[in-house]
């Protein structure tokens, strides 16, 4: 009987040795399947490998969707010309295999995205309508200290600030009769952020809040197997500024956004002396039409400690308005120490605005300092 046992267990031994070992052959053989680098392929762990897979498959299936209704209907081919076409191209690709023009061509197609990347100054981000990250840009690493393949295939709303979520969702949810004029999204939101201030990654235990800004627009998918979702492009908000031209300008407000200091430079843009500003509302020269525009980027402020306006209107004392845009941040008070207990509370707030245009429309009366100036 002890034999018997003894031979049964040795028989299990080998046969679950076996399974393991199929099981990891497939996973070498899927993770090899996967458009990553080999250095990155060698590091990844089995539920790494089934959640990346899951997330190409489903880019695979937007992608497919998105060519599928642009190129079915305008393109009609006989059989005989595809055959002919697809020999041709077959010729082709093992001439350039033979003469290394893949490996060139392939060089070229990295060199340019990642030149579209440095000039986006941010990563793009493929999110379903579940909030599920299925792609992002390589360079994501550079703003967030995490890599692409810890980010893919995880829910968003698991590195995002519990008290953007409400937000979040208002976002990713599509209706289908926003095909038809697109889906337009910008949004602000906090992320989880392993980067420290000298730019090092951290544990991600230790992160801590990243602002960003989110554009971009929403793909509504009828179609089973395709999968609605949106491409957005995130930018984050930079604590500073670098004045770049003269059609920009500093100021400080109170948390009620009233002027208490602005840059001499508003004078030669909008012809405001900085002094007749001094504890006026930022909402007394703006136009009236963008006031819940800016109401939305002052509760950003107020909740997040960072926003970008996007374009609104301000007006020129002589009469008109110019398109500008601006950045902005909450500046916090000094840290409170055993003399000076208690919460700590915010002490201003720092905008940088850009002047995106001339005057427009210098007739134009919408306020008492314009008519009192003419």
């Amino acid at each position: 009987m002890t034999a018997d046992k003894e031979k049964r267990r040795a028989i299990s031994r080998e046969a679950a040795r076996r399974r393991r070992r199929v099981e990891s052959d497939v996973f070498k053989d899927l993770s090899h399947l996967l458009p990553l680098q080999p250095s990155i392929r060698s590091h990844l762990d089995k539920p790494t490998v089934i959640r990346l897979t899951l997330s190409y498959i489903r880019m695979h299936a937007v992608l497919k969707g998105n060519f599928g209704t642009k190129a079915e209907p305008s393109h009609t081919v006989k059989r005989g010309q595809a055959i002919e076409g697809a020999e041709e191209e077959k010729t082709d690709l093992v001439k350039r295999d033979q003469d290394g023009g893949q490996d060139e061509e392939e060089k070229e197609v990295e060199e340019e995205t990642n030149m579209y990347l440095r000039i986006l100054e941010g990563f793009l981000m493929v999110i379903s309508t579940e909030g599920d990250m299925m792609y992002l840009s390589s360079n994501v690493s550079k703003y967030m200290g995490l890599t692409q393949t810890e980010l893919m295939g995880h829910n968003i709303f698991e590195f995002t600030h519990p008290c953007d979520h409400d937000e979040i969702r208002g976002n990713l949810r599509l209706r289908a009769e926003e095909v038809w004029y697109g889906a337009k999204r910008d949004f602000v939101m906090r992320i989880k952020s392993a980067l420290t201030h000298r730019g090092r990654s951290a544990n991600l235990k230790s992160a801590t809040w990243k602002v960003l800004h989110c554009q971009g627009r929403g793909k509504v998918c009828v179609a089973q197997s395709s999968v609605s979702c949106l491409l957005l492009t995130c930018k984050p908000l930079p604590l500073s500024h670098t004045l770049l031209s003269a059609h920009t300008f500093t100021s400080q407000h109170s948390m009620d956004m009233r002027f208490t200091h602005c840059d001499q430079r508003v004078t030669e843009l909008l012809g405001y002396n900085p002094e007749e500003l001094q504890g006026r509302s930022f909402y007394d020269i703006c136009y009236p039409v963008d006031w819940r525009c800016l109401a939305k980027n002052h509760w950003n402020l107020c909740f997040k400690s960072q926003s970008v306006s996007g374009q609104y209107r301000m007006l020129v004392r002589s009469g008109g308005f110019v398109w500008v845009e601006s950045h902005s941040a909450v500046i916090p008070s000094v840290r409170p120490s055993k003399s000076r207990p208690g919460a700590q509370q915010p002490l201003c707030i720092l905008s940088v605005t850009y002047v995106l245009s001339g005057v427009e429309q210098p007739s134009l009366r919408l306020s008492l300092d314009q008519a009192v100036h003419r």
